[in-house]
């Protein structure tokens, strides 16, 4: 990760192929990106997100765009959806923590909703 990372970056970027033996970010890395993304969290080595809606309709598609962004980057995520909330997590596991990548994907999901919201 850069020096002073901004979202505008992430959004804008293309996350690439992580191979195993790859040195995931420092905690200290983590931390200056979870400070420029609202609302997300690095939690037992997770960077992640409850998302609420007003039904499951709303919670459903919000699913099925973030599926999109993921085939789209080919980084997924792991998805916890209930009635009206879903769970977010990100986590490199090809180098068991935390890539560019993962906050590629943050920063195109919080676009997505901005846009669609």
């Amino acid at each position: 990760m850069k020096d002073n990372p901004n979202a505008s970056d992430w959004v804008h970027g293309k996350c690439t192929s992580c191979e195993k033996g790859a040195t995931p970010l420092s905690d200290y890395e983590v931390e200056q990106g979870v400070n420029v993304l609202e609302d997300w969290n690095y939690t037992d080595g997770w960077l992640e997100r409850v998302f609420t809606f007003e039904n499951y309709f709303q919670t459903v598609s919000f699913v099925n765009a973030i599926a999109w962004i993921a085939h789209r980057q080919n980084h997924h995520p792991d998805i916890e959806l209930s009635y009206k909330t879903c769970k977010v997590r990100y986590r490199t596991h090809a180098i068991d923590g935390i890539s560019d990548n993962d906050f590629i994907c943050a920063a195109k999901v919080d676009a997505m909703l901005r846009c669609g919201g």
